[in-house]
């Protein structure tokens, strides 16, 4: 009889430990493959870029630094390896969106360029995008606390520490985008 009483709460244990896991592996999946969403809109940026810079450098000649800074900036993010760190590709996205903001600056300047149709429709894309790639951060941060949360919960951080699981961080805004604009009239 005691016996059976010692197999039932091994079996119990270990029912609750397979059921521990396997949650922490749903949330883990989950913050990966909200990751995966900064990802598609990242490319979706690469691909749209070219297709700016080229429509502002038949405008815009003198602008080439500009214009060189968004080329190097995304092939910077392109030559990341394929195991770099959310925390490396957000870093090199935001170089490249910080660029990018500077190039649509300089399209201001002139007049003809913000009245060509093309150029609307990729700066209207790439607005677009940009608006999808915060929403993509937001969800990836969402889902890491989610992640985080299950991690650090007793008696989950037992089976998360055996198994190798670990806090990850948060993707973060640059320090310049958290300085308050500066507005004059």
């Amino acid at each position: 009889m005691p016996v059976l009483v010692i197999v039932g709460v091994v079996a119990v244990i270990g029912l609750m430990w397979a059921g521990i896991y396997n949650s922490l592996i749903q949330v883990r999946t989950w913050a990966e493959q909200s990751f995966s969403q900064i990802d598609v809109q990242l490319q979706r940026r690469n691909d749209l870029i070219p297709n700016l810079v080229e429509t502002v450098k038949g405008y815009a000649k003198h602008e080439s630094s500009t214009l060189e800074e968004v080329t190097k900036a995304r092939q910077q993010l392109l030559s990341l390896p394929a195991d770099a760190s959310p925390e490396q590709i957000n870093q090199m996205s935001n170089l490249l969106s910080s660029a990018l903001s500077r190039l649509l600056a300089v399209a201001e300047s002139y007049p003809e360029l913000k009245a060509n149709q093309n150029f609307l429709d990729l700066q209207g894309n790439l607005t677009d995008t940009e608006d999808k790639i915060a929403k993509a951060r937001q969800l990836y941060n969402s889902s890491i606390g989610q992640y985080n949360t299950q991690v650090q919960l007793f008696p989950k951080n037992i089976v998360a520490g055996v198994h190798g699981f670990a806090v990850k961080p948060y993707l973060e805004a640059p320090a310049e985008a958290r300085e308050v604009p500066k507005v004059s009239f």
